[in-house]
């Protein structure tokens, strides 16, 4: 309350809890749908959805995804290698959205994965992984994943080949 009562003061409109109580639900759970590490559902069709609409009820500007990437259990394999196929779909999948919502004619002029390096994470510290490269932590070095050779030959090919959530 301490954080809703400052924001106030800041000029912020915060609503009384008693106004939202839905507010309080935290998750939900939706049968036979993959997740992030994160425990966030992964449903790559609604990116399409908030793309169309944005256009439909704000702007129709160019639009720029300057963060999407979800968290995975990455590990270097015996090999050397982080092969994290669960995040090369979830990549192809989301990329697959955006074409979606350019086809209904949505101006987007970039999208940018989320993140190149693992790094901090606010919530989970050291704990998740977004990255397409891997960090070990306590040295610095650095691995490329599977998702970022994915991404680079996506780039240089300029074309994706076209995915869709299971539950889409």
């Amino acid at each position: 309350m301490r954080a809703a009562r400052e924001a106030r003061l800041a000029g912020f409109f915060v609503a009384p809890e008693e106004q939202f109580p839905d507010l309080r639900l935290r998750s939900l759970n939706t049968p036979g749908r993959d997740k992030t590490a994160m425990d966030w559902e992964i449903e790559a069709s609604g990116l399409t959805a908030l793309l169309v609409r944005i256009r439909d009820e704000y702007t129709t500007l160019p639009i720029y995804i300057t963060e999407n990437g979800a968290a995975f259990d990455d590990y270097v394999d015996p090999n050397g290698r982080v092969l994290d196929h669960n995040r090369v779909a979830y990549l192809q999948e989301h990329i697959s959205a955006v074409h979606d919502a350019i086809d209904a004619g949505v101006n987007v002029q970039g999208y940018f994965v989320w993140s190149l390096l693992d790094n901090f994470e606010w919530s989970y510290g050291y704990s998740r992984r977004f990255g397409i490269v891997w960090v070990d932590f306590p040295t610095g070095n650095r691995l490329t994943k599977a998702s970022f050779d994915w991404y680079r030959d996506t780039i240089r090919s300029s074309s994706v080949e076209y995915a869709t959530s299971i539950s889409a």
